[in-house]
């Protein structure tokens, strides 16, 4: 089991949007010393949705191949489509990913029995540990606690990452099926009490440029340690909510970018942040690591 600070990676670009995978290999230097626990490739804030199937499966890896064992990596391979997750989960098994992590499927709005038997369809066609993901913000569908629970019966399924916010809803996760499988935040602004309560860590946004924050964060909040978690989260909170100003992973590339960390490219339909929200995003970033 994963504990502790996840990143949620982005993935770095060349101003006309090619992958920067020199840029890639820094980012995964910085994360290994400054303790983060796990690497989360080609999620929501690595630009899945606009990568193509081949660059997807390239990026994670590269990933894993350059890591080498030193952190594990967590893949993301959800799709709207279950045969395409099915074949996104198995190249990164291929590719020798440690777990996958797989986003509930986005637009066509399953019923809560298509998203039991979608999940269940990915684990039984490829063996590799798997963690759910619910954001119904991003994906007009939502994950119950009740469908959560099934499923964290199938033996290949590991853990699940709430993106709600609810922490009422995260506790009552945890108080069900917090004994078969891990509970991740996928939400920073509320990821201390969740781990408080009972999770075992933070799929983080603002691990990718406050890293060794969050890694200190998530160790003390999952060990118990309110005080310790209580001051660095209170450095993080600024953070937390300015990188949230526009769509992710808009403000936190613009934030890497400032850091000298990588270069300004994103894809459309995303565009670099607005310069209005500039100044806020750098006080914030100036503010954690004070």
């Amino acid at each position: 089991m994963i504990t502790g600070s996840i990143v949620a990676l982005v993935t770095p670009m060349h101003a006309d949007g090619s992958i920067d995978w020199e840029a890639l290999e820094r980012l995964l230097d910085l994360h290994i010393e400054a303790g983060t626990a796990a690497i989360g490739a080609v999620g929501t804030t690595g630009e899945s949705a606009t990568l193509s199937v081949p660059e997807h499966c390239q990026v994670i890896r590269h990933t894993v191949e350059y890591v080498a064992g030193r952190l594990p990596v967590l893949a993301g391979t959800g799709a709207n489509a279950t045969w395409e997750a099915i074949e996104l989960t198995r190249a990164a098994a291929e590719a020798g990913a440690d777990a996958c992590l797989l986003v509930t499927p986005y637009y066509n709005r399953p019923t809560q029995r298509g998203l039991y038997q979608h999940f269940k369809a990915v684990a039984e066609a490829v063996a590799i540990p798997q963690v759910l993901y619910n954001v119904p913000g991003r994906t007009a569908v939502d994950m119950l606690n009740d469908t959560v629970e099934q499923l964290a019966s199938i033996a290949n399924i590991i853990g699940v990452k709430d993106a709600t916010g609810d922490l009422e809803r995260g506790r009552d996760l945890i108080a069900r099926c917090g004994d078969r499988i891990a509970i991740y935040s996928g939400d920073d602004a509320t990821a201390m009490e969740l781990m408080l309560a009972g999770g075992k860590g933070n799929i983080s946004v603002t691990a990718n440029v406050a890293p060794r924050q969050m890694a200190q964060l998530c160790a003390s909040a999952v060990a118990g340690d309110r005080e310790a978690a209580s001051a660095i989260n209170d450095r993080l909170s600024p953070l937390n909510r300015a990188l949230f100003l526009q769509a992710n992973p808009i403000p936190v590339k613009w934030a890497l970018q400032q850091q000298g960390l990588i270069q300004e490219g994103i894809r459309l339909p995303l565009t670099p942040l607005d310069p209005e929200f500039h100044a806020e995003v750098k006080a914030a970033l100036e503010a954690a690591s004070a």
